[in-house]
């Protein structure tokens, strides 16, 4: 052994000391003698100097060897450890007071050097997504569930809001009831398509529809989302979807006041005998609101005073025809512009859109860059720009989009049980906008 030690050794020697152990302890397991220990701990602070060279080359190459053995050791100590935490760390250890230290970008590179760095997921934005100002009646509609609250004689209700954002329409108010006997405190995603089916058939499709980033509407764990279904559904009936900008709640402010306007004007302090008499009292109040009620933003003008031409945005849809009207070609179009990163698994398969796809087991652990040729509709799979698959895309079709409503409407007729629970209520809703049902 060297008669003189490294600075790792005497950083090492400091570490087990501020750890509790005694000076002939760290003298006994590191072999050197009890003097020599003493005097290293004694110093700990800011007197420890390097003797040794520096890396030939590298990122760490302009920095004592020590400070490279010292980052190889935390790091295989603690694999969790990032370029940002050793930083921390080294700046924060006495043995390194007095030395100069790599800023944690410099780390950062060492480690990618050692292939000790995890893969990094790019952000990539969902194409065509961004916040934009509404310039006309049905250009922009917002939407946006309420929390939940206790409506009397009814239960735990939520309610989906529809507003334009240039007329400033109230389009509609939709009661989600949330039972006890339903596991999720909030609308899903058949709850917002059955109100935004409602709100077509009544005043057309609109052009573009804004909501924020809930986890229905966005995927928001991945740092490259893949459009989720109800993303899509909209997308099939040349809707697209934008998103208001994060921690800028002003962006969905109509609809978000609009939360307030609804419980005040229907329910606060009121009772309802069942479901369908809130429902209906909703529907009643929002004529008011469109036809009487003075607007601020409107020169105390209402809505539909202000915009007679607002009633219907000239765009046709019908639930009986939506099959029809959902056209899978936008669908593919959109998906081409589109770019999504995914880590393999250990056993070959990735995760995208919910759904599994198969690659191999010698992808483990890397990072693979996946798009979308409308031409055969399949994922590409690339890995440093080189194709190393092509899959046929899964779970679109013109049923999935439409959900539940797609199976329920090719039925042949049938009596729905009594008493009409919240799903029937939904299907009620739905086929009563259709033309001679009953």
């Amino acid at each position: 052994m060297s008669k003189e030690t490294s600075l790792s050794e005497r950083v090492e020697i400091v570490e087990l000391s501020e750890a509790g152990l005694t000076d002939r302890q760290i003298a006994k397991q590191l072999g050197w003698s009890y003097e020599v220990v003493r005097k290293w701990r004694r110093r700990g602070r800011g007197q420890l100097k390097s003797k040794m060279g520096r890396p030939a080359k590298g990122a760490l190459s302009s920095y004592p060897g020590e400070i490279r053995e010292t980052v190889d050791r935390w790091r295989e100590n603690h694999p969790g450890w990032g370029e940002d935490t050793l930083f921390a760390e080294m700046k924060c250890h006495p043995a390194f007071k007095s030395s100069s230290i790599p800023s944690a970008a410099t780390i950062g590179r060492y480690l990618k050097e050692q292939g000790l760095t995890r893969p990094y997921n790019p952000h990539v934005e969902l194409p065509d997504t961004k916040y934009q100002q509404a310039q006309e009646p049905h250009q922009i509609w917002q939407m946006d569930a309420q929390g939940y609250q206790r409506v009397s004689g009814v239960g735990r209700v939520s309610l989906i809001n529809l507003n334009d954002v240039h007329s400033h329409l109230r389009l509609l108010s939709y009661p989600c009831f949330l039972g006890e006997q339903r596991v999720e405190r909030h609308a899903d995603t058949e709850d917002y398509q059955t109100a935004l089916r409602l709100a077509f058939t009544e005043w057309g499709l609109p052009q573009k529809l804004q909501v924020d980033h809930e986890s229905i509407f966005y995927d928001n764990r991945s740092q490259s989302p893949f459009p989720t279904r109800f993303h899509l559904w909209l997308v099939a009936l040349g809707i697209p979807l934008i998103f208001s900008r994060v921690f800028r709640p002003t962006d969905q402010g109509l609809t978000e006041r609009s939360h307030q306007l609804w419980t005040e004007q229907v329910i606060s302090g009121q009772s309802f005998d069942d479901w369908q008499h809130l429902y209906q009292t909703l529907q009643q109040r929002r004529t008011f609101l469109n036809q009487h009620l003075p607007c601020r933003s409107l020169n105390r003008i209402p809505p539909l005073i202000a915009y007679p031409q607002a009633t219907h945005s000239g765009r046709f849809y019908r639930p009986e025809v939506e099959a029809d009207l959902l056209n899978l070609q936008l669908v593919y179009d959109y998906l081409a512009c589109g770019r999504w990163y995914r880590l393999v698994s250990k056993g070959g398969t990735f995760s995208l859109g919910a759904q599994v796809y198969y690659l191999s087991p010698k992808f483990a652990k890397q990072q693979i860059e996946i798009t979308f040729d409308p031409s055969d509709n399949h994922l590409i799979c690339c890995q440093d720009t080189q194709v190393i698959s092509r899959l046929s895309l899964r779970g679109l079709s013109t049923e999935t989009l439409m959900g539940t409503f797609a199976y329920q409407f090719n039925l042949p007729h049938f009596q729905l049980a009594l008493p009409f629970d919240f799903p029937a209520q939904n299907q009620v809703r739905l086929y009563a906008a259709l033309g001679g049902t009953t």
